[in-house]
């Protein structure tokens, strides 16, 4: 046996061991955080745990409260963060970790993830209808027993003294415990849509994939909020004292900061309802920063010591959103662009070689001289495997942005400036777990497959392992759409023939009855290559090829930071005018002060981080500019080496037209092909309009075929 090979093995068996070792601890911890949420409402909590905790963690630097808060629900998120850290980072470390799986785990939970369609939820599997429906429990549960407990004391006595019926009483108590309940939802919105994330991960999750998650917990959250701010209203007219809407009081709980969260909550909630957004993106996408007033007045509203309950998760997303802002600064360098005659291009970037992603991975876009202020998500095209020193996305010309993207390349320019944020997507893939791959796609859908195919003939290629039989079934509305799979292959990189790779292309033609004539053929594929500037650095991990490791050193350093800040203000400064009262010190000036804390121990942290791993790749950076500089082409698409690199990159296209077969005026018959399939594992990946997901869905979850196992593939372009 091959010493290095023995050594490697080994290596990646200590390192199993020890995420094993990490993800029991998290599930422990994640099972005792859970149990809080469930005893949060309950008189023994309340009662008896909570007064206890708070007398033994009580102190002059915390207060009589934060400590306990802190000690309960923040610090179990953040340990679960920072451990899932170390898990993906040896994840990455082991040496099978972007292709294969565990088979067997995997065929446990096949039924478990055979997809089910939900009207208003979409396309989901058993496993996430049954944490739905925990969740919901959970929510249930909760308001039930809160009502309970607090019903109970309420009677026509009690209520006479306060000057009020028995039902005015019962709806100012029940209007506030949908606020409670809605603090539950509104503790985990955030983690869904933190790209970065170290948590999404230790569940299988990317943080594409779970936007489904945000938007179920936003529509939770806005709902219970808002019968919540109509209750109260409601109860607030029946007794007479609408006046209390005004209310901002020195302590304790802010009506009028409560009503202007609200506000900007309601704002954000009407352009998230999938017409508006859809129609009028622009508008979603501004809007959608209202969730900072939201979330600052929220905090104005409840307190610190209550909001540090919902912390964790908006926490995590802050240090996320300011790296991502340390990321964006800077230009990056584009060197070329394939522009085909059905309004797509593609977009090759360079990239230092320590940069490694997997296939259907996504970047995020911003191209000033089009929109300085928007940002657009596109599904990374190549592999970083195949091609370690490129990274290219495919963008279609469907929209405002994307239109103007495709004049300015049709223009005559020779620079482009474009910043990113990414790439980010799933840790590894498990594609080589079946014998057969069938990818079904719809117009631009095939994006993501296409990342899938580059992965693979490196696989072949290179790695000389078995890989699946691959069988893309693609429908295009014409002929001139056909031309996407020309970008099957990269520009350059990718071996002229990979005869180990069993690739088929079914290519369907909707609109169209037969092939198009010579005249129409004429229009080919343009290159056009660009002159970055001097400045433009290739893309590189924001946090260095340890990223994972810097992220669990900001989130535990960050927090440490704010610790000590708070700890010196409240023991020195409020604790000197208040004396743990919570009485004498303004509730709105402690809350600020605290936010202004977190955010400056997440700037000292993540911006030390950043500039260290900044310094550290500029050499490897400089490098690679160089040797680049010397043999980027210069020329213009009409040039002779324009002409040559055509002839170069034919070579490689001929191999994939021998495998396509082309049909004219027809939709293929996807229930017949996929039940036809006879392998023991059929992977059946979808990704195009909603009507193809969910009939590709309906199939695999039929129960005819035990063979076909479904999965969605998440896409931008």
């Amino acid at each position: 046996m091959d010493p290095q090979r023995s050594v490697r093995s080994s290596g990646g068996g200590n390192h199993n061991t020890i995420r094993a070792a990490i993800m029991a601890v998290v599930m422990i911890v994640f099972a005792g955080y859970l149990f809080l949420w469930v005893m949060l409402p309950t008189n023994p909590y309340r009662l008896k745990w909570q007064p206890k905790l708070r007398t033994q963690t009580a102190s002059t630097y915390f207060g009589t409260t934060h400590g306990a808060t802190y000690l309960v629900f923040t610090f179990p998120v953040l340990l679960i963060a920072v451990l899932g850290c170390a898990y993906v980072h040896l994840g990455k470390k082991s040496s099978d970790n972007h292709t294969k799986g565990k088979n067997g785990n995997n065929h446990r939970l096949a039924i478990l993830k055979r997809p089910m369609i939900i009207k208003g939820l979409g396309i989901v599997s058993r496993i996430e209808i049954a944490f739905f429906l925990m969740f919901i429990a959970l929510l249930i549960w909760s308001f039930a027993t809160y009502l309970r407990n607090s019903f109970a004391t309420i009677t026509p006595k009690s209520a006479a003294k306060k000057g009020e019926e028995v039902w005015e009483v019962k709806l100012d108590s029940a209007s506030h415990r949908l606020a409670f309940i809605g603090n539950i939802a509104f503790a985990f919105l955030f983690f869904p849509v933190t790209r970065g994330s170290s948590v999404l991960p230790l569940f299988g999750l990317t943080s594409e994939g779970s936007v489904k998650y945000h938007i179920w917990l936003g529509h939770i959250v806005m709902t219970l909020f808002t019968a919540h701010a109509f209750g109260y209203i409601i109860y607030w007219a029946s007794v007479h004292e609408l006046s209390e809407m005004l209310d901002w009081p020195k302590t304790g709980v802010s009506n009028l900061a409560g009503e202007i969260s609200f506000v900007a909550g309601i704002i954000l909630w009407a352009t998230t309802f999938p017409r508006i957004r859809r129609k009028m993106f622009e508008l979603f996408f501004y809007t959608h920063h209202m969730y900072i007033p939201f979330v600052v007045f929220f905090i104005f509203h409840v307190g610190i010591n209550y909001a540090s309950m919902m912390l964790p998760g908006f926490f995590l997303f802050v240090i996320d959103r300011y790296l991502r802002f340390l990321q964006s600064r800077s230009h990056v360098r584009l060197s070329s662009a394939r522009v085909l005659p059905s309004q797509v291009v593609e977009l090759n970037f360079s990239k230092t070689k320590g940069l490694s992603y997997t296939p259907t991975s996504t970047i995020f876009l911003n191209i000033p001289s089009i929109s300085k202020m928007q940002w657009h998500p596109f599904t990374i095209s190549s592999s970083s495997n195949l091609e370690s020193d490129n990274l290219s996305v495919i963008i279609k010309g469907e929209g405002k942005w994307s239109n103007k993207l495709h004049q300015l390349l049709t223009s005559s320019i020779d620079r482009l400036d474009v910043s990113i944020e990414g790439p980010y997507g799933p840790t590894s893939t498990d594609f080589l777990r079946h014998e057969l791959l069938v990818m079904v796609s719809g117009g631009s859908g095939v994006t993501p497959f296409i990342s899938i195919i580059r992965e693979l003939i490196h696989t072949s290629e290179n790695l000389k392992c078995k890989t699946p039989e691959i069988i893309l079934i693609s429908s295009f509305k014409n002929s001139n759409d056909l031309t996407m799979l020309d970008l099957i292959l990269p520009l350059c990189g990718a071996p002229s023939e990979f005869p180990n790779l069993d690739l088929k292309i079914e290519a369907y033609v909707t609109r169209e009855k037969g092939a198009p004539h010579e005249e129409q053929e004429k229009t080919k594929t343009r290159t056009v290559w660009f002159k970055p500037n001097p400045s433009d650095a290739p893309i590189s991990p924001v946090l260095g090829q340890n990223n994972y490791l810097w992220l669990g050193a900001i989130i535990s350093s960050s927090f440490i930071i704010y610790l000590i800040f708070i700890g010196i203000l409240t023991r020195y400064y409020i604790f000197p005018i208040d004396h743990n009262t919570n009485k004498k010190y303004s509730s709105t000036s402690r809350a600020l002060l605290h936010m202004l804390f977190l955010c400056i121990g997440v700037f000292i942290a993540a911006t030390s981080a950043f500039l260290m791993n900044k310094n550290k790749n500029a050499k490897e950076k400089n490098i690679q500019i160089q040797n680049m500089e010397g043999p980027t082409p210069q020329a213009s698409p009409n040039s002779v080496f324009y002409n040559a690199d055509r002839e170069l990159e034919s070579l490689p296209q001929q191999s994939i037209s021998q495998s396509v077969n082309l049909h004219y005026g027809e939709r293929p018959d996807l229930k017949k092909f996929l039940f036809e399939r006879k392998e023991s594992s059929v992977g059946v990946l979808v990704c195009g309009p909603k009507k193809m997901r969910h009939e590709v869905a309906n199939i695999c979850s039929s129960g005819l075929a035990a063979n076909l196992h479904f999965e969605s593939i998440s896409f931008s372009w």
